[in-house]
């Protein structure tokens, strides 16, 4: 296998960029949405004289080559635009996901040692503010919290289009991407211009990207898997990208969109699920869907509903999506692939095809990608667009990766006869109980996870004789069984039943004592998640544990605080 693909440089962000400047001056590349239903495109032509006019003012400044300047805000075109103006000044480009306390968002900047901070659509800013220090450059984007930092359209007015862009290698520092963590401080990833460059070719030789494709934009673009779904991709294939503006939105803005390449992580998927059953219940739908020519009309009208009728490429990854979930959304016509990847391999490792698939299998390598299991069964992979290493962090690069170049994932895994891995835990996730025995906490959630009531599910148990799991319901069902307590019978029998199956599934060690569900909805904004929709398994465990004896005490199968 050939380890190291051919790249030319005019395969690199920025040659493309100019490409697509020449090629498709006219042709509409970002779709924004600026409130109230109306929308600002921006052709390449337009985003690139925006990038070169920004690119000139952070030129002036005279920063040595090579500095971090960061970008605070939801997504939206100016991120992107933001970006592309960093690489032509000859700075490094450092997100922030907008939903950080004030503490992480300065912890990440003095690291970095940013030198400006671009500022964009935010919730609750005032909050975040005092996470900027004053001394650092700030930047409003046009969606910005009112502040009295300069606006972008007042300082790309203000200078004419930077003509001498700066010339970045290959193996040139792009960009520093801070891990969002479960736990301790996040780490900076440091990617090159040629990692952004292969990743994005690699993709499309497989899945035949063309510069007709759309994406919606709704990740964070702070985490890898959206900056090479969305940016790599469209600055190496020309894909036109849609972003989205709310949640209240969401529905019409995927409907605007009309994807044909989409991506969503687990949680999502589930939710998308729950929208359809909240409207149509499961069992009618699945009665309906058995009628001939009722059935087939009632898919299509499902799926382009869901604003998916376009997608013929359609991913899951970050976290493992319960079997029966991604055999829901098959019986309606659309294979979720599973894939996965790191931030520290620019988020392409595995992939699942489609003639190939196996439910519960994140797929064989990519091109270029190799893959073997330690002696503790940790998946280590190798591949061309590993990181450089961690920004100002030489110990814990050194921990990352093998001598012979190997990454350390941390995750377990298991490879079936065609090459294809499954992931069976994190490998310091695993817990002891109390008679010795060791539960990975992951296969258990994702049997769980399966039930179409279940939004969130964490399973403990350390120090216990056996393990337990905290559910968390939607929040509308969570509201309405506290007002409806025949509903909550009818929940309360069917989690009794779930926890019965899935006990019947493990191995007795494993075996679920009791099932709790938690009232608070566990959320970015209160810590419980990763902005990648991550359960943070440390937090939860802390903030619940004063009850777990408790709660065994009672002896139910399904408890209810």
């Amino acid at each position: 296998m050939e380890l190291t693909p051919r790249l030319d440089d005019d395969d690199l962000p920025l040659q493309r960029l100019f490409r697509w400047e020449r090629e498709f001056a006219q042709r509409i590349y970002l779709t924004q949405p600026t409130g109230d239903g109306v929308t600002r495109d921006f052709s390449w032509a337009q985003t690139v004289d925006e990038a070169r006019r920004m690119a000139a003012h952070l030129r002036a400044f005279a920063w040595p080559a090579g500095s971090c300047i960061a970008i605070l805000s939801k997504n939206c075109a100016h991120w992107l635009i933001a970006d592309f103006a960093i690489w032509m000044a000859g700075h490094v480009s450092v997100p922030i996901y907008p939903t950080l306390a004030a503490a992480s968002i300065r912890q990440i900047l003095e690291h970095s040692q940013a030198r400006a901070i671009f500022i964009g659509k935010l919730d609750g800013w005032e909050a975040m503010a005092s996470g900027v220090p004053d001394d650092i450059v700030r930047i409003r984007f046009p969606l910005a919290p009112p502040t009295a930092d300069p606006d972008w359209d007042t300082v790309i007015a203000g200078v004419a289009p930077l003509q001498d862009v700066a010339v970045r290698g290959a193996d040139e520092l792009a960009t520093i991407i801070y891990t969002s963590g479960t736990t301790g401080m996040p780490k900076g990833v440091m990617h090159s211009f040629a990692n952004i460059a292969t990743t994005a070719r690699t993709m499309g030789e497989v899945f035949r990207f063309g510069a007709d494709e759309r994406v919606l934009s709704y990740l964070p673009l702070a985490h890898v898997a959206e900056r090479i779904g969305v940016e790599a991709n469209s600055l190496y294939h020309g894909f036109r990208v849609y972003f989205a503006e709310s949640l209240d939105t969401f529905a019409d803005d995927l409907q605007r969109a009309r994807p044909t390449v989409f991506f969503s992580v687990p949680r999502l998927w589930v939710k998308f699920q729950q929208a359809v059953f909240a409207r149509l219940p499961k069992k009618k739908l699945d009665r309906l869907i058995r009628i001939p020519f009722l059935g087939a009309a009632l898919k299509r009208k499902i799926v382009r509903q869901l604003g998916l009728d376009a997608v013929r490429f359609a991913a899951t990854g970050a976290a493992p999506l319960p079997a029966e979930v991604i055999a829901w959304y098959r019986s309606l016509g659309l294979d979720l692939l599973e894939v996965y990847g790191m931030t520290e391999n620019f988020g392409l490792s595995h992939t699942s095809r489609p003639e190939t698939m196996r439910v519960g299998y994140v797929g064989a390598p990519w091109p270029h990608v190799e893959c073997t299991l330690s002696e503790i069964g940790e998946v280590l992979v190798k591949a061309p667009w590993l990181m450089q290493g961690y920004y100002r962090d030489p110990q814990r690069s050194a921990e990352a990766l093998t001598a012979d170049g190997w990454l350390r994932t941390g995750d377990l895994g298991d490879i079936d006869e065609l090459g294809r891995l499954r992931i069976t835990g994190r490998a310091k996730e695993q817990f002891k109980t109390s008679k010795g025995k060791y539960v990975a906490p992951a296969p258990i959630e994702n049997l769980l996870g399966a039930h179409s009531r279940i939004e969130a599910v964490c399973v403990a148990g350390a120090d216990h004789a056996q393990p337990f799991a905290l559910l968390m319901l939607p929040a509308e069902l969570s509201a309405a069984t506290s007002r409806d307590q025949a509903l909550r019978a009818t929940v309360d029998a069917e989690l009794r039943a779930l926890r019965e199956a899935v006990n019947a599934r493990v191995d007795p060690h494993e075996r679920l004592d009791f099932l709790t569900v938690v009232r608070e909805q566990w959320t970015v904004e209160n810590g419980f998640i990763t902005p990648t929709m991550k359960i943070k398994r440390n937090e939860i465990e802390k903030t619940y544990a004063p009850q777990f004896a408790e709660w065994q005490k009672r002896g139910q199968p399904v408890v209810w605080p």
